[in-house]
């Protein structure tokens, strides 16, 4: 009782008084919080009313060692009770920053060599672009300034990412977006040539991809993709940015999910699971020949930084927690039980008439839900939402999306998943898509 006085006391303060990130507002309104969580303990979350659920997603995208890690938790205290906060303005620095800057440098793709850190993903979009704008105005090559992206990418919020995001609802949200951004067809690097053509190369700074593309629904490049825009990039002189924001530190069965396709990017944005989550940081990593331009033809300020560029507890939180990923084998867990992972959604589409096409790359994961599989065809109105709301009834959290006629659910539980938990994953995933499916047929019949 006392448990659910507190529920409802905290749901009645939430809907007065907090506005959610990517939310329904009037379903918030009308509902409250569907939990609040109060635990997290490896691979599951615990809420106020006692109930416990598979974290399908890693929460964001982003829990990569998994919940409950104390020894995440005394790092955070230990650097906090001697240097919990600093500024690196104006040459300023701190141990944490610079060993977290090696690192990254060492286990990078490519010559990518040096590190301007953020807070978070769209931050660390923002200034990719604009660091690539600033190189080209020390080239001297001041009209360098379109960012190309992809359709069904997905690259922040903030304003310079929520630009070059390929969804168009995350577009139409303003009606004021920054200018100088562009869009081709996620999949075609034909369409990138032609592109570049239509604007004129000498206008182009950058090309933006996601190694596989996850809020707009985890698609997976065809083989040899990212081999011909390296080259395109290099035949234009155009920078190739990588946005491993949700696909770095092991996610895709490699550190970085670019590491599959054989090719290096100029710049890398990246976040989220640099600290698994536990600590708020990101960051933009230029390879060492931008860094020495950087370095021979500056003069005066870089006039861009956050508060919180190279803050000491989050970078010694992502120090631990690289530590424990490579300490425990986590990339390879990650590859291992991706497989199995992908073993079971194709045991469900092998059952259940509504699935379509399945995949995964490591621990990302995507079931689509259709209404017919030979044609594709979907359901007037998306059935993974659906899905959604019986999977975490019955003890799993994952996401749908919706966006351009796609009606999927998509998965990236923590990498410290084991064979059981998978097992148990699939086992509640199947069930949830059986009751969606029997009123879907029971209904178009």
């Amino acid at each position: 009782m006392e448990n659910q006085k507190s529920y409802e006391q905290l749901a009645d303060l939430d809907k007065r008084h907090f506005l959610h990130p990517t939310t329904a507002i009037k379903q918030q309104q009308a509902n409250g919080p569907e939990f609040i969580l109060t635990k997290g303990e490896g691979i599951r979350l615990y809420d106020l009313k006692g109930r416990s659920a598979i974290d399908g997603l890693s929460s964001l995208w982003n829990v990569n060692i998994g919940h409950g890690r104390e020894e995440i938790a005394d790092i955070a205290y230990e650097q906090m009770k001697t240097l919990g906060y600093s500024s690196c303005f104006a040459t300023f620095s701190n141990e944490p920053a610079i060993k977290l800057a090696a690192k990254l440098a060492e286990i990078a793709p490519g010559n990518l060599t040096a590190t301007f850190f953020t807070s978070g993903g769209s931050e660390s979009n923002d200034t990719a672009y604009k660091l690539a704008r600033h190189y080209w105005i020390l080239k001297g090559q001041p009209k360098r300034k379109k960012i190309i992206s992809r359709s069904q990418s997905y690259h922040g919020v903030a304003m310079g990412a929520t630009s070059a995001t390929g969804l168009k609802p995350f577009r139409d949200f303003t009606n004021s977006l920054a200018p100088d951004f562009c869009y081709v067809d996620h999949f075609s690097p034909q369409a990138l040539r032609d592109k570049i053509k239509e604007e004129g190369p000498e206008t182009i700074a950058a090309y933006i991809a996601e190694p596989v593309q996850g809020a707009g629904g985890v698609h997976i490049a065809p083989e040899g993709y990212f081999k011909e825009i390296r080259s395109i990039c290099d035949e234009f002189g155009i920078l190739f940015i990588t946005d491993e924001v949700i696909t770095a530190f092991g996610r895709t069965g490699k550190y970085f999910g670019i590491d599959h396709y054989d090719v290096a990017p100029d710049m890398m944005c990246f976040a989220k699971g640099i600290t698994s989550g536990y600590a708020q940081l990101g960051g933009v990593m230029i390879s060492e020949t931008m860094h020495n331009d950087f370095i021979e033809l500056s003069e005066g300020t870089l006039l861009h930084g956050y508060t919180y560029s190279g803050h000491p507890m989050a970078c010694a939180v992502a120090l631990k927690n690289l530590e424990i990923l490579e300490r425990e084998n986590l990339i390879d867990n990650a590859r291992v039980m991706g497989d199995e992972l992908l073993e079971g959604f194709k045991k469900i589409q092998s059952e259940r008439s509504i699935v379509g096409d399945v995949r995964t790359l490591g621990l990302i994961g995507a079931v689509e839900i259709v209404k017919n599989k030979e044609t594709n065809e979907r359901f007037p109105e998306p059935l993974a939402p659906k899905v959604l709301a019986e999977a975490a009834k019955r003890g799993l959290i994952v996401r749908s999306v919706v966006f351009d006629n796609q009606d999927t659910l998509v998965f990236a539980p923590p990498l410290i998943i084991n064979q059981q938990e998978i097992h148990e994953l699939i086992q509640i995933l199947s069930k949830s898509i059986e009751a969606v499916e029997r009123t879907a047929v029971s209904a178009s019949n």
